[in-house]
């Protein structure tokens, strides 16, 4: 089995993730190559309908999933579930079809199948098609507003939202903390933490548990 193998590798959090691991030899699934990929990687390109028989034959021994868009960059719902519900789960059958003991899987704070939010709800029902799975251990993360430096055109409402940010966060406490702005960088040595750790059952890790996990 392989280290690691990493599905969304080409945004924000995935780019995180490949720098994170070092010199640590890790697989990537993507549907196109990513710039600047470091020659002790391996990389897969292919259609994502072809994403799942990837998976299994890599016989990785954790998958991690970084794989996420948004309702507008999809273009509509039905094309975001497609992505971020469907692709998703059906690359984790793949990694279990694989044997994969592990998976980690990038979801979002507020994640829930009775959210009122379709974003949100989406991801609930995610979180939920992954625990049916079954694999040995599985971990979601649940960053709230990311922070780093995101590949192709800058987004207005994320600039702005990052530009608030720090005045956001001071004014979220107790158990509001979760909504809390979080570093992609963090969010990714979290992730390669988890990575290297052993155990079983189904792990939820919101802000302050991935910077712990960071530190």
């Amino acid at each position: 089995m392989s280290e690691a193998l990493i599905i969304g590798a080409t945004g924000l959090i995935g780019r995180a993730v490949i720098a994170a691991f070092g010199d640590k030899t890790v697989t990537i699934v993507a549907r196109r190559s990513v710039d600047g990929l470091a020659p002790h990687h391996a990389e897969r390109v292919a259609s994502p309908e072809n994403w799942p028989d990837i998976i299994a034959a890599e016989q990785s021994a954790v998958l991690i999933c970084c794989l996420g868009t948004t309702i507008r960059q999809a273009g509509s719902q039905a094309a975001f579930r497609a992505v971020d519900h469907d692709l998703i789960l059906a690359a984790a059958k793949g990694a279990r079809l694989g044997g994969a003991p592990h998976m980690i899987v990038v979801s979002s704070v507020g994640a829930s199948p009775k959210a009122g939010n379709f974003y949100l709800r989406t991801k609930g029902e995610t979180e939920d098609g992954l625990r049916a799975l079954g694999v040995e251990r599985l971990d979601l993360i649940r960053p709230g507003l990311l922070l780093g430096d995101r590949p192709g055109p800058p987004r207005l409402g994320e600039r702005l939202a990052t530009i608030a940010a720090p005045l956001a966060d001071a004014l979220l406490h107790g158990s509001f903390r979760r909504y809390r702005s979080i570093p992609a960088a963090t969010v990714a040595a979290a992730i390669v933490k988890l990575a290297g750790q052993g155990g079983s059952g189904v792990h939820i890790h919101e802000n302050d548990a991935i910077r712990a996990l960071a530190d």
